[in-house]
């Protein structure tokens, strides 16, 4: 296998598993994209079409509480989770 990274290696980078995120999905019925929130519960890679891919599994925020997997590199940073503790 080469060097290079995984697909989505470089964005996943920002992320930890505790982030809030969100992404988007086109719906066909409005003709807009909408927006949606979850937690970041799993970052893994998969291998897709012969090359390493990072999925992420998040929690979605709403009504349904089902884990769904994105591509890594769809996802947008909202809130970072921190062990940080500000006194």
């Amino acid at each position: 296998m080469d060097d290079q990274d995984d697909f989505g290696g470089i964005s996943a980078k920002k992320f930890k598993i505790g982030d809030i995120v969100c992404w988007s999905t086109w719906n066909s019925k409005l003709e807009q994209w909408e927006e949606h929130l979850g937690v970041l519960i799993d970052i893994r890679n998969e291998l897709k079409s012969n090359r390493l891919v990072l999925i992420s599994t998040v929690m979605p925020l709403k009504n349904d509480q089902t884990p769904i997997e994105l591509f890594t590199f769809s996802l947008k940073l909202v809130s970072s989770s921190s062990k940080e503790q500000k006194s």
